[in-house]
């Protein structure tokens, strides 16, 4: 499974949008926006992995930079990046729309994704469904400071991808918060797996066929 990715990089839009991009050998018309976690960025190993996979798939796929990490290169996000953050993955859609004719699906890896649920719960956003890795539920050994104030707004299809001994949220923890979303949710629990999901090149590509697999029957 390879595929290539090529760099982005839109600065007529503030915040501007810069990634990688995987395009699909056999396009399907479909398109994916990944973020990264806060600590992290678009040359993170999980979405790198996934771009290759979605590709090989008929997906095209952009793994893009959030705003905050486009302008500091280390550390996580502060108090008042979340929302630049959130029109950034607004405009990496609205760069991905000029890319496929199908759908096309937002999400990323903890933070990131966070985000993208923050973003389509706010305001309608054309996408026809969330891929969620690792939502960060709640901050490690603190289950009464849930992330989920947004999910009862939440009205887009959502697959979450959680690790069995993610700190960040247990699998029933999850089972129990996406019950405050009305729309369509489904919990693909990878077992063994933390918070990263990808460790190793062993595990990955069991990790990959599943979410494949999920991603096409969920979204069908």
């Amino acid at each position: 499974m390879h595929s290539t990715s090529e760099l982005v990089a839109d600065t007529s839009c503030d915040p501007p949008v810069r990634g990688l991009l995987h395009r699909a050998a056999r396009p399907t018309g479909d398109g994916i926006v990944l973020a990264h976690g806060a600590g992290s960025n678009s040359h993170a190993a999980l979405l790198a992995a996934l771009g290759e996979a979605f590709a090989a798939s008929g997906f095209f796929l952009l793994r893009c930079d959030l705003p905050f990490r486009q302008l500091r290169p280390h550390g996580p996000p502060g108090p008042g990046d979340a929302a630049r953050d959130r029109k950034g993955l607004e405009n990496a859609v609205a760069a991905m729309k000029k890319i496929v004719a199908g759908r096309i699906f937002l999400g990323g890896h903890s933070y990131g994704g966070r985000q993208a649920t923050m973003l389509c719960a706010e305001r309608p956003i054309d996408v026809s469904g969330l891929l969620l890795l690792s939502y960060p539920l709640h901050p490690p050994r603190k289950p009464e400071q849930m992330r989920t104030q947004h999910f009862p707004s939440l009205k887009t299809p959502a697959l979450f991808v959680h690790g069995t001994r993610d700190p960040f949220g247990s699998p029933a923890e999850m089972q129990a918060a996406i019950k405050l979303i009305h729309a369509p949710t489904r919990l693909l629990t990878i077992e063994g797996a933390g918070h990263e999901l990808l460790k190793g090149k062993a595990a990955a590509e069991p990790l990959l066929k599943s979410v494949l697999a999920e991603t096409r029957d969920f979204f069908n």
